[in-house]
Formats: structure tokens, C-alpha cells, sequence
């Protein structure tokens, strides 16, 4: 059975950190490298990881004296690697006993298979979710590329280490960029799986992806740099007016966001959100955007007329919220 390096990026997370790495060190499949990058965090997850080093000797520690984002500790990590192949697992996530087994058997199995997705888990409080993953055999990876961008997809995988080496995370945004990895991944994939192994994947308001941060705007940049990645890679143009739906439709939430919370960020930060929104929109293809998403109220660009297309979406977000509450 193949070796497995498995990265885990923490930053302030020592109250979840023990769940994650005793899952990782109790797997059935024991040829594993297990590396912890510590971002800089500010808590005792120095200490934690101190002690797992100790009772475990496949567990190594990095420690960064400048927190970079999960994007960029990934990338430390993985310049270390050591393993046939990669996956991550999220610090306040972890694995069913089996999983990293059951990943190892599809790929050693099918030697033109470079992803192998794990069943997710999604857990809140007590409720869990069992992502809804389409039915298929073997999926081509320009066909996996697609499906993720509508997450029929999720990003929950292991990968080929020689693939995985091609393609770095994308660290081009302190937040969201991580999903172009993924895609760039299957994108350049020959075929991806899906095997049985259970990934458990905790939801909690601390994330910046369920919090009021000004960092929620990065989503816009990494689009951008998801968008040129397609075109470096040559992608075809059927994908890359796709993705010009993709991030229309970001864009709009996006304002989504704005518009709600406004009033809870600071007005640096909202006027920073406001012109990257504005940027952004500023730079959408709207000759690729379907006709849905060109004429529907509360999608229609109305270029070159910023001050009209505002007007659009704050009455449509106005009647949206009191009509449906939300």
C-alpha cells in the first residue's frame, strides 16, 4: 500500500486540534506522514502540536513566525512531502477510522485515477449531512472541473503527489483561493473517483466563510485568478464562459453580503468592499453571461451605469428581504 502525506494547516485552533490529529493517527492505513504547519497562531496550538510530536513520531511540526493564510501553510507543507500521494484535512475537521485507506485502495487500483473524493460528512451541533455527491463509476477531469463549478463537486480529496506538486494551492487571496486548487486539480486530472471513506467537516460560525469579515471580498480576487489559471491552461471557451457565470453570480451575492451587513463593518471596510465589487463588475465578460443572468432584476449588469446597476440591487435585495425574511 502507497505512502500518504497528509497536510494540516492550523491556525488557532488548539480546541479542535486533538479530534483532528487522533483520528489521523488511528487510521487503519498507518503509512502516513503527517504534517502540521502551525501559522503563527496566538493560542496554545504550539503546545498541542509540541505534545503530538511526542507520541507520535510520523507527526511533524512547522512552525511559521508570520501567519500567511491556509493557502500558503499548505504550501509549505507540501514542499515536504514525502508520499505517493497528498490530502488535507482542515484543523477542526477529521476522518472516519478507514478513510485514508479506503482512498489508497481506488488510486492503487486505477492507476489513471488522480482524485479520489471522500463522502463528506458536513457537521453543525449535533446535526449531521451527508454531501449530496452525484452517482458515477469514473469521471473524466475537464467533466469533474465542470461539475465543481456548482460544488456538485466538493473539494474533500486525495491526490496524486506528483499532480498535486505541478499544481500548489493557489495562495493568490488570503481566503476562497483554495477552491481554484481544486479545480485547477481536476481540471488537469486524467479521471476522478469517489471512494468510501467519510470525511467529517465541521461548520461553526468561527470560519472566515461563516463570519462578517471584510475578508469576504477575496472571494472576487480569487475568481480572477481561478479565471486566469483557465486560460493558462487552456481551457476551452465553452468552460471559460461558464465560469464568467460563476463569478457573475459571486459578484451578486457578493452585494448579497454588503447589503446586509454593511452596517457591521467598518467604514473602511465597506467602502473597500464596495469598490471591489465595483471593480470586478467593472471587468465581467457580459457577452458570456447567459441570458438568465443578463436580463433577470437583480442580475442584469446595466453597464457602463454603475449608479443604475446599484440602484438594481439595492431594490431587489430591499424587496427580497422583505418578502422572504431573508
Amino acid at each position: 500500500m502507497s505512502k500518504v502525506s497528509v497536510l494540516v494547516a492550523a491556525y488557532n485552533a488548539a480546541k479542535f486540534l486533538d479530534k483532528c490529529l487522533t483520528s489521523l493517527v488511528q487510521q487503519t492505513h498507518a503509512d502516513l506522514q503527517i504534517l502540521c504547519v502551525d501559522d503563527a497562531s496566538t493560542d496554545s496550538t504550539p503546545d498541542v502540536l509540541s505534545r503530538w510530536t511526542h507520541s507520535d513520531p510520523r507527526i511533524t511540526v512547522i512552525r511559521l513566525t508570520e501567519n500567511g493564510g491556509q493557502a500558503h501553510a499548505r504550501n509549505v507543507a507540501l514542499k515536504q512531502t514525502t508520499g505517493d500521494y497528498v490530502c488535507m484535512v482542515d484543523s477542526d475537521d477529521w476522518l472516519a477510522p478507514d478513510a485514508i485507506e479506503k482512498a489508497v485502495g481506488v488510486l492503487d487500483n486505477h492507476p489513471a485515477t488522480d482524485c479520489v473524493l471522500f463522502q463528506v460528512v458536513e457537521v453543525t451541533g449535533t446535526h449531521q449531512r451527508r454531501y449530496p455527491l452525484p452517482q458515477f463509476d469514473a469521471m473524466s477531469g475537464p467533466d469533474a472541473f465542470e461539475a465543481s463549478l456548482t460544488w456538485q463537486l466538493h473539494g474533500l480529496y486525495m491526490i496524486r503527489a506528483d499532480l498535486h506538486r505541478r499544481f500548489p494551492y493557489d495562495d493568490s487571496s488570503r481566503a476562497y483561493s483554495d477552491d481554484n486548487t481544486t479545480r485547477v486539480h481536476y481540471l488537469h486530472a486524467r479521471e476522478v473517483r469517489v471512494c468510501s471513506g467519510v470525511y467529517y467537516y465541521l461548520q461553526h460560525g468561527e470560519s472566515v466563510t461563516h463570519s462578517v469579515s471584510v475578508r469576504r471580498f477575496d472571494y472576487l480576487r480569487a475568481n480572477e485568478s481561478m479565471r486566469r489559471q483557465m486560460e493558462l491552461s487552456g481551457a476551452d471557451d465553452r468552460l471559460i464562459s461558464l465560469y464568467e457565470n460563476v463569478r457573475w453570480l459571486n459578484l451578486v451575492d457578493l452585494y448579497m453580503f454588503y447589503f446586509r451587513y454593511r452596517r457591521q463593518l467598518p467604514k473602511s471596510e465597506r467602502q473597500y468592499g464596495l469598490k471591489e465589487i465595483k471593480r470586478v463588475w467593472r471587468n465581467i465578460e457580459v457577452h458570456r453571461l447567459t441570458p438568465r443572468n443578463r436580463f433577470k432584476p437583480g442580475y442584469a449588469p446595466l453597464r457602463p451605469f454603475w449608479g443604475l446597476f446599484r440602484l438594481e440591487e439595492e431594490i431587489y435585495f430591499s424587496l427580497r428581504f422583505l418578502i422572504k425574511g431573508r
